[in-house]
């Protein structure tokens, strides 16, 4: 039996989405404003990158012939493909541009419902919230109370936090709220303990993710998140895919986040790391240790949190011609009959206003090696990537999403 791979490039969108209007997103592109600076000389950076956008291996798996299909008429579909590549752009369905509702669809359970958000606000917490969790946890008090990026509030308040005790607490425009606290002066399992106490509190404002956001340093400028984040998220409300694939007896490998953001449920085995890089290694390792019917689910967030929120453009087209170079090891590993599939769960196109993540569809691009390959259209939810690994595994069809597999093979 066939293996089968995904690869996440978080919030790596494409424009397009047909609702990006009701989001305030409207002409929102990552991957197009992206290609526009690095055309423009805007994009170049002294020891970092320079030029056009040079992604010879995902253009060669579909990635323009893909941004066409999502309704940017400035690409050139004409590349040469791969053998065995196939390419597709994907809308989807749920409400929001969360992460865990993109995850979430892309395995196959679309999120009906909306999650809840905080205002734009300072302070952003209910008071009501903010005096449980005080009580709750015995705190000195919390530091933030409102939207913020969480590298800058870290190094904003992080002298503070040391000081007083006081975790620093912050949201976005994602269902979310983010606990960032000291390794070590304020211990990372008092964090974890933090966190668990926060996710029932939350509960009944119906918020998606508690985020852990340890950190290490001893002074302004010097702090950096390490790679210990958990997520305490809300478990998706039906089975996915991985509840279906690890309910056979096959094995589910989460790379990054993934374990969080599926609250752990349908994952067999979870492996981190600090970086993109460090990711791929995981990646690369995980995919020498699947066997047949298994699936190595991996998600690279440095896009989301490095670049896209922070709207760095150069270090956006940096990250992706350092992930572009690195495909072919694991193109490589491929048997006959595996399926490795590229997509992304939102966009945040670091050209936009704000910081958020915007309402784009996203990309759909791979290799089903050893088969046919070619287009697949644009797909009408991201549940068909879903039921299209469902297929390809030997597992019936679900309730949400159609397979393309026959398609491109």
């Amino acid at each position: 039996m066939p293996r089968a791979f995904i690869f996440v490039l978080d919030s790596f969108g494409i424009g397009g989405a047909h609702d990006a209007a009701a989001y305030g997103d409207e002409g929102s592109n990552t991957y197009g404003h992206i290609l526009d600076w690095c055309r423009d000389g805007k994009a170049d950076r002294e020891g970092l990158r320079k030029g056009a956008l040079d992604l010879p291996v995902m253009r060669s798996l579909g990635l323009d012939h893909a941004a066409a299909i999502a309704g940017d008429a400035r690409q050139d579909a004409s590349a040469k493909l791969q053998p065995g590549s196939f390419h597709a752009a994907a809308q989807e369905v749920s409400q929001g541009k969360d992460t865990p509702s993109g995850h979430w669809e892309i395995a196959g359970v679309p999120v009906p419902f909306d999650w809840g958000y905080f205002p734009q606000t300072q302070p952003t917490f209910p008071p009501d919230l903010t005096r449980s969790i005080i009580e709750a946890a015995k705190l000195p008090g919390i530091l933030g109370d409102r939207h913020a990026s969480g590298t800058e509030i870290i190094d904003e308040l992080g002298e503070e936090h040391i000081r007083t005790g006081k975790p620093i607490c912050y949201t976005s425009a994602d269902s979310v709220y983010q606990i960032a606290a000291h390794e070590t002066h304020f211990g990372l399992e008092r964090l974890y303990a933090l966190c668990e106490i926060v996710r029932k509190l939350v509960d009944p404002l119906n918020i998606g993710r508690v985020i852990a956001r340890p950190f290490a340093g001893e002074r302004k400028g010097e702090f950096v998140r390490t790679a210990n984040r958990r997520d305490y998220a809300v478990p998706p409300a039906e089975p996915t895919l991985l509840d279906r694939l690890t309910a056979r007896g096959s094995k589910v490998i989460g790379i990054g986040k993934i374990g969080d953001i599926f609250a752990h449920q349908g994952v067999s085995e979870v492996r981190k790391g600090p970086s993109n890089d460090a990711l791929f290694d995981k990646t690369l390792g995980a995919m020498d240790d699947a066997q047949d019917g298994e699936l190595v689910f991996a998600n690279f967030v440095d896009f989301d949190t490095l670049f896209g929120h922070r709207r760095d453009v150069a270090g956006y087209a940096a990250a992706l011609e350092a992930f572009d170079r690195r495909l072919p090891e694991a193109i490589a590993k491929l048997r006959d009959g595996d399926l490795l599939l590229l997509t992304a769960d939102h966009g945040c196109d670091p050209s936009w206003k704000g910081n958020d993540h915007t309402r784009e569809r996203v990309p759909v691009i791979g290799i089903l090696a050893d088969r046919t390959g070619g287009p697949a259209g644009l797909r009408p939810s991201y549940a068909d990537l879903g039921e299209t690994i469902a297929q390809h595994l030997g597992l019936s069809a679900g309730k949400h999403g159609n397979s393309f597999l026959s398609e491109i093979s």
